[in-house]
């Protein structure tokens, strides 16, 4: 049975116990207590024994699943709610453990009232490998395959091999067939139908030729039921992502390998949705309620994805140096990052994992960090009261910093009382910033600390890649528990890979839609098993159609057909020897 663990929405009854509830009895508490403010979230776990063979097993129906027919595995698994980062703000008091351990464990701070004098070294390192990757001129495949590349999809191959084998099935899996399924996994985030058959079905109204030429659908089944990530047999029982643990470890390093060299990053929680085909559980008000697994995940400012890590809970992840663990996987991404050099990183974060421990910790790493934090996470640093600051103006701020380690602490006043920590950002300069106000019905001047504006203007690198992946996540699921983690790897693969064209290309760049279909048709055109019969031949133009090098319009003598709007035309484009109108010429290279 798998356990789970939630967000503030368990814990909402006002019970101070932690008492064991089924997921069932969640779900239904959340449509008694009727109107909420915000997206409910339930995070749940892996199986106990998700080493166990018995997880690889499909049962049921994997298309259409809904919340009102899910495993009764799943509906009486027990929720156990975290401990990070799903308290209220205002009025929020540590659990009694926490308080006895900071009475006998932290030392007094010594808070003082002035701006922080912080003494890190300044940005200044380049990224050649960056300059390398424009200079090549790399097609969207070509970005792909900088985290896909031959030695993981290879693993795959050989993984998916050995499983077949061990269930006494003669799979012989190549990599080309393994690059249909990816090719159709990434179709199926921006064309997706009830059932995943449906692509091969012969009727007008659903029929896909593309993938239909690629694969066929018995053997497409066939591999997505066997496809694997780990030897059976070499299973770290105390370790419930065991199953997809190589391919994370895989994916990490490509990921890390391949970022661009930035000094702004973001660190924070990413969801994984767990039934990923099916219509959202709808409260009475209208919330929808997501299950699904937490990823720990860090960025940059701009959405690539540096590190992750799926999160276990804290019975099978030990926190260390007194941290939290939320504050323990930031610091695992800090040593992540500077294994790429010690360098002064600034990574941002929200009041999940901020700590002035945590502070401390970075500092003494050398690494920046600014996020907002919980009043009892401040060590007691004496700031104004809430209540006192609402009465005054708003852009009323106060602000303290630890004499001996040079961390500020700045409470700052605007629709609502924020509390911001940081080891290296102040107040100076302090500047002003335009809002609403609800009550003049215009838009006024307020003054803004300097490290409030930073933290707004580079922490949502974590929100930017959740954006991109919800677009055209990848729709076909199995009934695995981890079948829509390996969705989620590869949207991350294609988000980070759309991510370094942004920043590579020279011409004209093309939008993450067209770019999840340029690498969806080069899979299945170039991949396509065209000795089965039936197959009709076909150029494989794909690759070369949307690389944008080399492509001119000429005249031609004789009138042929439009490449994209089928009318008669008299010119063509000369790389791709098709007939192209002047006005779809644009359209033809990127669609």
């Amino acid at each position: 049975m798998a356990s789970a663990s939630s967000s503030s929405t368990v814990g909402r009854g006002g019970s101070s116990k932690r008492k064991s509830m089924k997921l069932l009895e969640v779900l239904n508490a959340l449509e008694k207590e009727g109107p909420s403010h915000g997206r409910e979230e339930i995070f749940i776990a892996p199986p106990d024994n998700a080493s166990g063979d018995f997880t690889d097993e499909d049962s049921g129906d994997e298309d259409g699943q809904r919340d009102s027919h899910l495993p009764g595995s799943v509906l009486h698994a027990s929720v156990v709610p975290e401990d990070s980062g799903t308290e209220e703000e205002d009025g929020l008091q540590p659990p009694p453990a926490m308080k006895r351990q900071k009475a006998v464990v932290d030392p007094q701070r010594v808070w003082i009232k002035r701006d922080i004098r912080p003494n890190f070294s300044s940005w200044t390192p380049s990224d050649p490998h960056i300059e390398d990757l424009k200079s090549q001129e790399l097609s969207p495949v070509g970005l792909f395959e900088l985290f896909f590349d031959e030695g993981t999809i290879n693993f795959i191959v050989n993984e998916t091999n050995r499983y077949a084998w061990q269930k006494n099935v003669n799979l012989g899996l190549t990599a080309q067939e393994l690059k249909c399924v990816l090719g159709i996994l990434i179709l199926s985030g921006y064309i997706s139908y009830p059932r995943r058959r449906m692509f091969w079905e012969t009727s007008p109204d659903s029929h896909h030729h593309l993938v239909a030429d690629a694969i066929r659908r018995d053997r497409f089944e066939l591999i997505f039921s066997y496809m694997h990530f780990a030897d059976n047999n070499e299973l770290d029982e105390s370790d419930r992502f065991a199953k997809v643990r190589p391919l994370i470890v895989r994916m990490n390093c490509n990921f890390q390998k391949h970022a661009p060299l930035e000094e702004f990053y973001s660190f924070g929680e990413s969801m994984c949705e767990y039934f990923g085909h099916r219509g959202s559980k709808q409260l009475p008000a209208g919330n929808p309620v997501r299950l699904g697994y937490k990823i720990w995940c860090g960025t940059t400012s701009g959405g690539y994805l540096v590190w992750f890590e799926p999160s276990q809970g804290t019975l099978f992840t030990k926190s260390d140096r007194g941290l939290d663990l939320g504050g323990s996987m930031v610091v695992k991404f800090v040593d992540a990052l500077q294994e790429r050099g010690c360098l002064p990183y600034h990574v941002f974060f929200d009041k999940v994992f901020t700590s002035v421990k945590l502070m401390s910790i970075l500092r003494k790493k050398g690494v920046k960090a600014t996020g907002t934090v919980r009043e009892y996470r401040t060590e007691r640093c004496p700031l104004k009261d809430p209540k006192e600051l609402k009465k005054m103006k708003r852009g009323s701020f106060d602000y303290k910093v630890d004499e001996s380690e040079e961390i500020i602490v700045c409470r700052w006043c605007d629709s609502s009382v924020v509390n911001i920590c940081s080891n290296a950002a102040g107040i100076e300069p302090v500047g002003l910033t335009s809002h609403y106000s609800g009550i003049a019905k215009t838009r006024t001047q307020v003054h803004q600390p300097s490290l409030v504006k930073l933290y707004q203007e580079k922490a949502g690198g974590v929100s930017r890649m959740d954006q991109n992946i919800a677009k055209y996540k990848v729709k076909i699921r199995g009934m695995k528990w981890y079948s829509s983690f390996i969705g989620y790897v590869i949207d991350a693969a294609l988000n980070n890979a759309w991510q370094l064209h942004r920043i590579c290309s020279r011409d004209a760049q093309v939008d993450l839609l067209a770019f999840r279909r340029y690498v969806a048709c080069v899979y299945l055109e170039s991949n396509a098993d065209m000795s089965s019969q039936g197959r009709r031949s076909r150029r494989l133009e794909t690759e070369s159609r949307f690389d944008m090098i080399g492509h001119w319009i000429v005249h031609q003598d004789k009138r042929t057909r439009c490449a994209l709007c089928h009318s008669q035309t008299n010119t063509r484009c000369e790389k791709c020897q098709k007939g192209v109108h002047a006005k779809c010429f644009r359209e033809y290279h990127i669609r």
